[in-house]
This record gives C-alpha cells, sequence and structure tokens, in this order.
C-alpha cells in the first residue's frame, strides 16, 4: 500500500468521526431521537472522542453528550457514571475556546437536574476550572462558565457556598461589567441563584458591590437582562431589612416604577416581586415605596395584567397595608381596593385568590373605615363563599376565615353585613350579629332598616346553643328593639296569635 493509499485511510477515518460526531450532536436536538440514542450505548462511543487528536471532533463530541445530558436525569448521570466529567474538567484548563464552551456546556447540563448531580460535578473538581475560565479573554467561554456555575448554585445553600468558597462572586461582578450584553445576563442570573438561600449568601454578594453594578443597568434596553437584575435584587432584598435598605439606598426608585410598564411581562413581574420583598420589612421601606407612587403604579399595573404575574402585586399591596392604618390607607385611597376585588373574581388560579384573600384582611384590620372600604366592594360575599366551597383549597378556605375574621370586627357598615346572616356558619355568624349589636344601639334609622329589610326576623331564625357567644349577641341586639317586636318576628308566633284566637272568648 503506498503512502498516499495510508492517507486516504486515515483521512477518510477522520471523515467518518467527523461525520458520526456531527450526526449525533444534530440527532441529539430532537427529543423522539433520545432514546434511540441512548439505547445505542452513544454515551461510550462518544467518551474516546473527547479525546480525539482532532479539535472539531472533540468539540462536536462534547456537543453531543451535553445536549444529551441536558434531556433527562438518566442521561446526566451516565455521564456521571461513564467517567466523562474529569476529562471535560481537564480539557477546561488545555483545550481551546471552542472546546471549554462546549465542557462548560455539558458541566451545566448535568448539574442542572439535581442536587445530587450538581454536588457529582463539583466533586470531579469544576468550580475551580469555571472560576478559571470566568478570567477567560472570550466573552463566550466566561458566558458558558458563568452559566455553569450558576445552574450549581441554584439548588441549595451548601452548593451555592462551594461556588462561593472557590472565588466565583468577584468575577461574576466583573463580568457583569463587560460589554457583552448575553455575558451580563448569565453572570447577573448566577448572582442571583448564588444570593437567593440566605442572608449570609446575599451579604457576599452585596460586599462585592454587586448592588452598584446592578443597579446600572436597571434601565437597560435589553428586556432579557432586565429580568435578572431585578430578580438578583429581589434575592438580595428578601433576606434582611438591612440589605433591603442596601437596595434602596442605590437610588433605584422612582426609576423602576417606569419598569412596570414594560412589554415584557417577565420584567414587570421581577419589579412587583422586588418592591414586595422591599415593603415587607418595616413600615419605614414600605412608606419610601408609596412616597415615590410605587402603590398607584402596582395597582395600575393589576389592571393591565393577567394571571400569576399578578401574584407578587397582590401581596406588595398586602405587605405594604399590613404595617399601618395610614398605610393601608394609602392602598385605599390609590384604588388598590376595587382592583384587588377583580382580582378575586378573575383568576382562576386558588393560590392567587387566597393571596388577594389575604390581602383584603390586611388592608379592613384596622379601623371602621378601612374596614367599610373592603365591603362597599362587595367583598364579604365572595370571601364567605370562597371559604364555605368545598371544593376550595384548605390554603384558600384558611385565608378566606381569616380574612373575614379580620374585617368583620371591625366594619360597621351594615349593608354589607347583612347579606351574610343568610348564608354564614355560626362560627362567622357570631362575628357578624356582634357588629349589629354594636351599631344597633346608636343609629335609629338603621334600626328601622334592619326590621323591613327582614334582617331582624332572620336573627330570630339562627339556631343557637343556649351560652355560647352567639346566643348572647342576638340576646344584646334583641334589646334594641321593644319586646313585642322581637316576638312578632320569632319563629311561631303567628301560630301563638292562632292560638289567642281560637281561645279568645267574645263578650
Amino acid at each position: 500500500m503506498s503512502q498516499r493509499q495510508v492517507l486516504q485511510v486515515f483521512e477518510q477515518y477522520q471523515k467518518s468521526r467527523t461525520q458520526f460526531v456531527q450526526t449525533i450532536a444534530d440527532l441529539a436536538t430532537r427529543p423522539q431521537n433520545i432514546e434511540t440514542l441512548q439505547n445505542a450505548g452513544v454515551m461510550s462511543l462518544l467518551r474516546p472522542l473527547l479525546l480525539d487528536v482532532v479539535p472539531t471532533i472533540q468539540q462536536t463530541a462534547a456537543l453531543a453528550l451535553g445536549r444529551l445530558a441536558s434531556y433527562n436525569e438518566d442521561l446526566a448521570e451516565a455521564v456521571v457514571k461513564g467517567d466523562i466529567l474529569p476529562q471535560l474538567i481537564y480539557s477546561l484548563a488545555e483545550q481551546n475556546r471552542f472546546y471549554k464552551k462546549a465542557a462548560a456546556f455539558v458541566l451545566r447540563a448535568v448539574a442542572k437536574h439535581s442536587p445530587a448531580l450538581a454536588q457529582a460535578v463539583v466533586d470531579c473538581g469544576a468550580l475551580d476550572a469555571l472560576v478559571i475560565s470566568l478570567e477567560e479573554f472570550d466573552p463566550d467561554v466566561k458566558e458558558a462558565a458563568a452559566w455553569a456555575l450558576g445552574y450549581i448554585a441554584r439548588h441549595n445553600a451548601n452548593l451555592s457556598q462551594e461556588v462561593v468558597d472557590a472565588g466565583a462572586i468577584p468575577l461574576l461582578v466583573l463580568c457583569i461589567q463587560e460589554p457583552e450584553v448575553a455575558l451580563k445576563r448569565i453572570a447577573a442570573s448566577a448572582l442571583s441563584d448564588i444570593a437567593k438561600h440566605s442572608p449570609e449568601l446575599a451579604q457576599t454578594v452585596v460586599d462585592t458591590g454587586a448592588i452598584t453594578h446592578l443597579a446600572q443597568m436597571i434601565l437597560n434596553p435589553d428586556a432579557k437582562l432586565k429580568r435578572q437584575v431585578f430578580s438578583a435584587l429581589s434575592q438580595i432584598s428578601k433576606h434582611s431589612v438591612d440589605l433591603a435598605e442596601m437596595v434602596v439606598e442605590a437610588e433605584i426608585f422612582p426609576a423602576v416604577l417606569a419598569c412596570l410598564r414594560d412589554p415584557d411581562v417577565y420584567v414587570s413581574k421581577n419589579v412587583t416581586t422586588l418592591m414586595r420583598e422591599i415593603t415587607k420589612h418595616t413600615p419605614e421601606l414600605s412608606q419610601m415605596i408609596v412616597n415615590t407612587g410605587g402603590v398607584a403604579a402596582v395597582v395600575d399595573y393589576l389592571g393591565d395584567s393577567r394571571g400569576n404575574v399578578r401574584l407578587p402585586g397582590i401581596m406588595m399591596l398586602g405587605y405594604v397595608a399590613a404595617h399601618s392604618e395610614n398605610l393601608a390607607m394609602a392602598v385605599i385611597v390609590s384604588k388598590g381596593v376595587p382592583q384587588l376585588a377583580i382580582c378575586l373574581s378573575e383568576e382562576p388560579e386558588e393560590h392567587i385568590k387566597a393571596a388577594t384573600a389575604w390581602a383584603f384582611g390586611q388592608i379592613g384590620r384596622h379601623t371602621p373605615e378601612h374596614a367599610r372600604a373592603v365591603a362597599m366592594a362587595n367583598v364579604l360575599p365572595n370571601l364567605l363563599a370562597l371559604y364555605m366551597d368545598t371544593d376550595s383549597s384548605e390554603d384558600l378556605q384558611v385565608k378566606a376565615k381569616k380574612a373575614l375574621k379580620s374585617i368583620l370586627p371591625k366594619c360597621t357598615y351594615l349593608p354589607a353585613l347583612e347579606p351574610l346572616l343568610y348564608e354564614a356558619p355560626s362560627n362567622i355568624l357570631k362575628h357578624v350579629v356582634c357588629q349589629f349589636s354594636k351599631v344597633l344601639p346608636c343609629d335609629s334609622k338603621a334600626r328601622r332598616l334592619f326590621v323591613t329589610s327582614g334582617g331582624l326576623k332572620k336573627v330570630q331564625e339562627i339556631k343557637v346553643d343556649p351560652g355560647s357567644a352567639l346566643q348572647e349577641y342576638i340576646n344584646s341586639l334583641n334589646s334594641c328593639y321593644p319586646e313585642e317586636i322581637v316576638r312578632y318576628y320569632s319563629p311561631g308566633y303567628s301560630e301563638t296569635l292562632l292560638e289567642r284566637v281560637e281561645k279568645y272568648q267574645p263578650v
């Protein structure tokens, strides 16, 4: 065989290997092919190609492995069990930028599925190699490494701490200062994934100056970047008053309120989530949001949005109202109650209804004026219906009941209370009757209206246990009327009159 023929054999072999890995990488993009590839033992065929002498074959083999591992947990475990990770990590330090990007993609694809798989990636020494990759000149390599670090950190505090201990945070903060928007996005996302687990981890992110750099990007035109920026600021803010104050001190308000009108629904949702995480801590932080027009802006946002994205806005209004009478009144003045009433009736999801019921409880529990604002929106019958509906989830029933028990003891607006006399169970009814027994002695017009509307008659029909709180409230209410009026509307009184007619002897 001539030298030329030998070279042709080698060329054909290289061409076949190249065609093989390219075909597998292409097939791995389509879910319907995954099971067939898995059954054919493709993992063991790709592994030796990671050490191929031809760089493009190495890169494409890594890409194929990443796509397969990304598909499901079983394939990701096969990568771990096949001792493929040590080869990839070794190559991260040695190979060219294209291979480094592909290797980081495989590590991310494995780590994303579970804490155990992420730990396996860490145990192979991936963190040091990924952190070194954050210092690469090529932004695509940095992006791939940051993405893998974020997927490791997102699972739990222990894995996040390992990412921190590897020295990733200062380099991630440098990455968000790079000009490439895609790199900024992924680095901000990784910082968010680290900060979310504990106050200590969030403080570590803050200590590197991340808040200042994140705050500078809140009005960036790129929607996906803004999503990650607001997510990271939310994850920092949620843990403590001090961290929330640091975010506020970055002077992001009122500028962020403009993002509530962003065409991207996840940008506006993440802004309301940030506001929720800030307002929940103290009255002072809530007041700051109110002073910048935040409550009115969130009420408008709830009117313009539908579905799950409403949830953080609903909860934000509840947190603001919970702190004090004045803050709850700010929610009322901003027309928050009618908008929440719309959310309660429109939204089919029970967890959204439950959050809305909770928010109403926080608004209406302060004074008769607050309770009246809630009652006039015709919310009380809806809350009662949700509480009594056997199809409602336990959480929704509990939230609706608590809201009713918070609002009713403050409510003196009788037209809203009277319909509840006909539907409410005894544990709610006692609060309703109690309010009538408080208001009627002081209001003659209300006493007359209570008789003519049939309310007094309904109260006499209520079956109660002797000596119960409800019995005491009914007795107190009845004492507002002449005895003959109470008897007249009591059950069986007409029969008593007929008996007297029968027994009556004319003179």
